[in-house]
């Protein structure tokens, strides 16, 4: 087997994270498409392995302790993808993070023009592919390979100082 190395493992995480958040606001403020709720909480593990890829390099102290981070945070972005795939493809219902039906009891003329302007998207519609996958996808896809190859630099730990 090959032996991967925990720096650069590291730095093509941190800078892959760097990319994907600068394409995701690339894609919803230059391209105009506007992401579902579920698509902005896919967000939400790279800006964490930015920050604790940041601090593992400041505080080499804690290094396994950062890496088991980055293992739960990518596979909860594997499972949440995952789950978006899912409602994506009809193999699941969208949920209230979709936050599609909305519970509006008072119908005034204000409440329902304020609805109205929120432009909700259906985590359900795929607005944007690349070579014929939803971001979704390829989301699930690079956080379970980002969750495996952490995994093994958490295993051969001792063998990469």
């Amino acid at each position: 087997m090959f032996k991967i190395k925990k720096k650069f493992i590291l730095n093509f995480i941190l800078i892959f994270s760097i990319f994907a958040l600068l394409a995701a606001y690339f894609i919803q403020y230059i391209l105009g498409h506007i992401p579902c709720n579920l698509c902005l909480w896919e967000r939400i593990p790279y800006i964490l392995a930015i920050f604790i890829i940041t601090l593992s390099h400041l505080f080499k102290k804690n290094e396994k302790f950062y890496l088991i981070l980055l293992i739960l945070i990518f596979l909860f972005s594997s499972l949440l993808s995952f789950y978006h795939f899912g409602i994506e493809n009809g193999f699941f219902k969208e949920s209230l993070i979709c936050n599609l039906d909305s519970q509006i009891t008072n119908l005034t003329t204000e409440t329902l023009l304020n609805e109205l302007k929120e432009k909700t998207v259906s985590c359900a519609d795929v607005s944007f592919k690349i070579v014929g996958l939803s971001l979704a996808t390829i989301n699930t896809m690079i956080s379970l390979f980002f969750s495996f190859i952490i995994i093994k630099i958490f295993l051969d730990y001792e063998k990469n100082k």
